[in-house]
């Protein structure tokens, strides 16, 4: 870990130079082979692979539980995640835990990150060179905690993670895959989303009883 962090800050100088490394990284900069979540924590804590560290107060990890059956994925910290390093902590996740608690599921039984660590300025959506560059952050998450359901959270998250440019209202429903895995994945609405279209909560039912149905069919 020390010498993943220490090339960390050698190749942050020499991507300021503008100096393409990217042969050296590809054949010597591999994630430690004892990585897990604290430890990737602490990597995450010290990146500067996009410009978003410029900005941040805090990275936002993530938490929950490493053996979660359900791992939500968000799109971007906001405010309130910056200034605290936690996920979902605004009205947003305030409405998040509600949807969660009426399945019975509490926030320690899951856990939560977003598609990108760090907050985007003025709560912009993140570019495509920031999710890049934090990609290989949220992969990580997934292949350690290796949950029996994602859930992605709103168009950005959607868009990354199945390279699918439609509608959340077309995606939802649906059981998608991660070759890598075979992990299923569905989509949601975002919170926020929900808080300016309230109309639309009805449809959170349907989209847990669809999320239970594949766990408990995962379970058998």
């Amino acid at each position: 870990e020390k010498r993943y962090l220490k090339l960390s800050k050698i190749f942050d100088y020499f991507s300021e130079m503008e100096i393409d490394i990217s042969w050296y990284k590809k054949n010597n900069f591999s994630q430690p082979a004892n990585t897990n979540l604290q430890t990737l924590n602490t990597i995450i804590k010290n990146c500067k692979k996009c410009k978003l560290h410029k900005t941040r107060i805090n990275t936002v990890f993530g938490e929950g539980s490493a053996n979660a059956k359900v791992m939500i994925i968000g799109e971007a910290p906001g405010k309130d995640e910056d200034i605290s390093g936690k996920p979902f902590v605004g009205r947003a996740g305030k409405l998040l835990t509600e949807i969660l608690s009426s399945i019975n599921l509490e926030r320690n039984d899951i856990f939560i990150t977003n598609t990108v660590k760090c907050r985007p300025p003025e709560n912009r959506n993140p570019h495509d060179d920031e999710i890049k560059s934090c990609s290989g952050y949220l992969d990580e998450q997934i292949k350690l905690i290796n949950p029996k359901v994602i859930v992605l959270l709103g168009k950005i998250a959607a868009n990354r993670i199945l390279n699918i440019d439609e509608p959340i209202s077309n995606l939802r429903g649906k059981k998608y895959f991660i070759k890598e895995n075979n992990i299923p994945i569905i989509v949601f609405y975002h919170p926020a989303y929900l808080l300016r279209s309230p109309l639309q909560k009805s449809k959170v039912w349907e989209d847990l009883k669809f999320m239970d149905n594949i766990i408990t069919n995962h379970d058998c």
